[in-house]
């Protein structure tokens, strides 16, 4: 992974938070991303959100598993805890994280591959053993790191630039986390901050298992016709000494538009994303509601974004397990050993 610092030079009247912070100090290194990426929003998103949440650095743990998603904590939270782990198994890391110090504010970035896909069950475990964390799925319908093949996500009749259509129906880890139980689920665009870092806010701040999917357009592989994920891309090579990969600079996708209000947002390969914004007036609590309104608006075609489902009440992992309060990294050998004694107690009470 190629790291590349930012200078440390800053203007002197950068405004600070409640802690002295200014959001540089919420940015990582400097992003090798595509030009035009909708990860890069994404990033820059998570940093509003931490610099507005007064969160301090240190408290924070960041991880990621393998895709371009994947990369993304490089670019944000320079000073925070960060673990990247292999391939889908970022969920089961966080885990055991988590349970070894729950003081820790967890942050879990992923892709529609490393979590729809080889990471599937990973993500599914997580969330329903209510793991207090804010998982974000960056989510183009893409490999974008292996040049543009259907990802999990990717809608049924998708056509890839050789023309070839996706017959697999999409898995959609909206349904899928309301189904297991999150206690806080979202949807958003990543060129939407205006929704999307309150959601993130929102998701940093509570009790339980957060997730929220972000519709995140590739850049480099949705340049023909028939995407509805961003998935063209132009490669160009010389055979007789290595292969290239030629990435036109592209202008970020942004959009803006009123609660209860359809946007159609227009990809740089002229395919439309259908996007609509719940109402003020819609019931956040209700999780049969917010399955069917999903499936609803599906099939009209509707992808829908906000804050789609919160339990107030809201217990994690912790609470269900009835752990101690104190982290386990802060307690000694005799707590963490307590002996054959309290072994032996415990198996008679299992028998």
């Amino acid at each position: 992974m190629t790291f590349i610092p930012k200078p440390r030079l800053h203007h002197p009247k950068l405004a600070a938070n409640e802690l002295g912070f200014t959001r540089r100090d919420y940015e990582g290194s400097i992003t090798t991303l595509c030009a035009g990426c909708g990860h890069d929003s994404i990033s820059a998103a998570i940093i509003h959100a931490c610099f507005e949440l007064n969160l301090p650095p240190h408290r924070i743990a960041k991880l990621s598993g393998i895709g371009c998603s994947s990369k993304t904590p490089t670019y944000f939270l320079g000073s925070s805890h960060g673990f990247n782990s292999v391939h889908g198994r970022m969920p089961s890391v966080l885990t055991g994280a988590n349970i070894a110090n729950r003081e820790l504010i967890y942050l879990g970035v992923s892709g529609d591959g490393d979590s729809a896909s080889i990471g599937l069950g990973q993500f599914a475990h997580a969330i329903r053993r209510g793991v207090n964390m804010t998982y974000i799925v960056e989510n183009n319908g893409v490999y974008g790191l292996t040049k543009g093949q259907f990802s999990a996500t990717a809608d049924k009749g998708a056509r890839s630039k050789r023309g070839v259509a996706n017959l697999d129906e999409p898995i959609d880890l909206v349904s899928m986390a309301l189904q297991l139980g999150a206690t806080y689920i979202g949807r958003s665009f990543s060129g939407d901050k205006t929704q999307l870092v309150p959601l993130i806010k929102g998701a940093l701040t509570h009790n339980g298992a957060a997730f929220i999917d972000c519709i995140s357009p590739c850049v480099a592989f949705n340049n023909h016709e028939g995407s509805t994920k961003s998935f063209d891309y132009v490669r160009e090579h010389n055979a007789a000494v290595n292969f290239l990969d030629v990435i036109e600079s592209r202008e970020e996708i942004v959009a803006d538009y009123a609660p209860g209000t359809v946007e159609i947002v227009r990809q740089h390969d002229g395919s439309l994303l259908k996007l609509r914004k719940l109402a003020s007036d819609y019931d956040a609590t209700d999780r049969i509601a917010a399955m069917n309104f999903l499936q609803t608006h599906h099939a009209q075609g509707e992808i829908v974004t906000g804050l789609l489902y919160v339990d107030p009440e809201a217990q994690d992992m912790h609470g269900y397990l009835g752990t101690p309060v104190r982290p386990l990294n802060a307690m000694d050998d005799a707590e963490l050993c307590p002996g054959a004694s309290a072994l032996a107690r415990l198996n008679a009470s299992l028998r």
